[in-house]
């Protein structure tokens, strides 16, 4: 896969251009957003009685995404994704987006449609306003910052620390599928094809399109489910490490537990590594990973039951022993390392 061909490039429209061309994309502004894009800066009304969540990711070619793997639509929609989910682990609602591009002079205009397509799509799926932001030139790579809003109700933000010994780890959907799909498309960088095998597609889709987790990070946050969540950007191993540091407590796996989709172990077998391992190490996912406490289970049986069809499972337990274990057949083993940029 390669960014669309045309004769067009972003230099040859201009910044005021470009500008105008993102704008005439734009949905009708909700009547929250008094001034949006166009303005030197947006001006939204506060949700009444609740406090504001703010967040802010960039993706940058060649580090966060190949070419050759996604298209423009691919990285407009995970821009926005990814900085939906934290908000989403925090227990909110994502309200409003800036965005930021910094453009390589020959980069098509129809890659920057295509970007904006995707960004888009995905600001439609999570109920998100774009309030502004900012085109610039880059002499290298493209850049996509992203700056999302949210809001919570007081009491009902959900943080890294709030873990507490005997509350139960629960993960929503399934682990490993991005890290599998990404693994597929580096074995076949130099073909131009897609996976034959359904569940081999899904995974490769997870990885282009992952699936923030919104609505249930907002029920968690609103019925007071968890006492702690974080989102599996960088694997579900990092996450339980996060949270147990910032909690104060240690974590227990459970391997069999893990749901790890069928295609995803069967390309780590092909590719000859663990698929425990590797679901546990992969980032990507978007995934939700919660600490529930027991008398809170019936709650989370009720987000459960409003997740649409998203399933929760428990995958393991905090312990009072600090460290953070995975048990496997019986044995006990370290888990393995997240992804991280230095």
């Amino acid at each position: 896969m390669s960014t669309p061909v045309s004769a067009a490039t972003v230099a040859a429209v201009g910044e005021r251009g470009l500008i105008a061309r993102i704008r005439a994309r734009l949905p009708e502004a909700p009547a929250w957003l008094h001034a949006g894009p166009g303005d030197d800066a947006a001006v939204a009304a506060p949700e009444r009685g609740a406090l504001e969540i703010l967040t802010t990711d960039a993706l940058v070619e060649g580090v966060h995404f190949d070419w050759r793997f996604s298209a423009p639509a691919d990285v407009g929609w995970k821009a926005l994704a990814v900085n939906v989910s934290d908000v989403a682990a925090m227990g909110g609602t994502p309200r409003l987006a800036l965005l930021s591009l910094a453009l390589p002079e020959t980069l098509a205009l129809d890659s920057l449609d295509g970007l904006v397509d995707g960004f888009l799509a995905m600001a439609a799926a999570a109920r998100v306003a774009l309030a502004g932001g900012n085109v610039t030139r880059s002499p290298g790579p493209l850049v996509v910052d992203v700056t999302v809003t949210g809001s919570a109700k007081p009491r009902r933000v959900l943080t890294r620390g709030g873990a507490r010994c005997g509350d139960a780890i629960y993960v929503t959907g399934a682990v490993g599928a991005a890290a599998a799909g990404l693994g597929w498309l580096r074995a076949h960088a130099d073909l131009i094809a897609e996976p034959r095998d359904a569940g081999e597609r899904a995974c490769v889709e997870r990885y282009r399109r992952p699936e923030p987790r919104a609505r249930i990070g907002a029920l968690a946050g609103r019925n007071r489910a968890a006492s702690a969540c974080m989102d599996l950007s960088d694997g579900l191993a990092d996450a339980v490490r996060q949270i147990a540091e910032a909690s104060g407590v240690g974590a227990r796996l459970d391997a069999e537990a893990l749901p790890i989709p069928a295609a995803a172990a069967r390309l780590f077998e092909s590719a000859g590594v663990d698929p425990i391992g590797a679901a546990l190490a992969g980032g990507d996912d978007y995934e939700l990973l919660f600490a529930v406490p027991r008398r809170m289970r019936g709650r989370l049986t009720t987000v459960a039951r409003q997740s649409r069809g998203v399933p929760l499972t428990r995958i393991g337990e905090f312990t009072r022993d600090t460290g953070v274990r995975l048990s496997r057949g019986g044995r006990e083993e370290p888990l393995p390392a997240g992804f991280v940029h230095f």
